[in-house]
């Protein structure tokens, strides 16, 4: 009978080392997503994620703020990468994101990392921002395998993903968790440096969604395979939610479990840019919520009360 985690499965098999082998050769012409910067990440010349060899990681703890699915009752793993392959001009994160705090972690110290969090309980190993440093994160995967990691992995990415690189991780991610950010190329690439990220993004949702398939949750609400979307709602209708929400439900499924988020806030670069340099309008985020209705999505979270942290789920059915 296979085991769960999948990557348990292809550990035993060998996949998993031919995977983050193949990956991290890969680096030696850098195109692990759209960016394709071709730059030798091997001799630790960076292109646009200014990321080399090695991963770096700004924090990793116990997470008791994620979707409920997600977080559980014990917490989730959660590994902070450094470093990103975009460039939001509003991101929360800049400090480590984008200015590159944090330092470089070796695999076989990215591995006790992973160890460390099973072992303090946590119901998962959530990987944040992991598309520029998959590959050592395989590398160090690997070596865990060996000493004994068996929760899963939450794969948490911004979306702006090559689909040809996420079908490697099949059989190896059991729960994807990808923003969808963008519906418009203009808007991607003023706020993000990403005009062809609707693209990308709606194709490597999609093969997520191959892959996983529906979010499936055990007896006690907790995920344990499949596909949750993010949507962080912008100011002035910025991430075109009404044009997302109906290729989820005419591209994915309408049973897609989707996060609909209303914590935006003007960080960083922000108030240059005078669509988005305020707070999120309560009736911004209604209009959301009616689209998601419109479109005939009744699963997943909103906010229980606007501009809180607090999430409210709906119809999590155990398998």
């Amino acid at each position: 009978m296979p085991e769960y985690p999948s990557y348990l499965n292809a550990f035993e098999s060998g996949k998993l080392k031919e995977t983050a082998c193949r990956l991290f050769d890969s680096l030696g012409s850098c195109a692990i997503c759209p960016r394709n910067c071709k730059v030798n990440r091997l001799e630790n010349k960076t292109g646009f994620c200014k990321s080399g060899k090695l991963a770096k990681v700004y924090s990793f703890f116990c997470h008791h703020g994620e979707e409920p699915p997600v977080s559980g009752s014990k917490g989730s793993g959660t590994i902070f990468f450094s470093r990103c392959n975009m460039g939001c001009v509003y991101c929360q994160n800049y400090e480590f994101s984008q200015l590159g705090a944090g330092r470089e972690y070796t695999f076989e110290e990215l591995a006790e990392v992973m160890l460390k969090l099973q072992g303090m309980g946590c119901h998962n190993i959530n990987l944040v921002t992991p598309t520029h440093v998959l590959p050592q994160i395989l590398q160090a995967l690997q070596l865990a395998c060996g000493r004994g990691l068996k929760i899963p992995l939450v794969y948490n990415t911004g979306g702006y993903e090559s689909a040809e690189v996420i079908k490697l991780l099949d059989g190896i991610v059991d729960i994807y968790l990808p923003d969808m950010r963008y519906a418009d190329s203009e808007v991607s690439k003023k706020l993000s440096l990403a005009a062809d990220y609707p693209r990308y993004n709606q194709e490597a949702v999609k093969e997520m969604y191959r892959q996983v398939g529906t979010a499936k949750f055990d007896a006690d609400g907790l995920i344990r395979r499949g596909l949750i979307i993010r949507h962080l709602v912008l100011p002035n209708r910025a991430s075109g939610t009404d044009k997302i929400m109906r290729f989820i439900a005419e591209e994915i499924s309408k049973d897609t479990y989707i996060s609909l988020m209303s914590q935006y806030l003007p960080y960083h670069k922000a108030r240059a840019y005078p669509e988005i340099n305020r707070r999120l309008k309560k009736e911004e985020y209604e209009e959301a919520k009616r689209i998601l209705e419109d479109n005939d999505l009744p699963n997943g979270w909103i906010q229980e009360s606007y501009g809180s942290e607090r999430f409210a789920g709906v119809n999590i059915k155990p398998v």
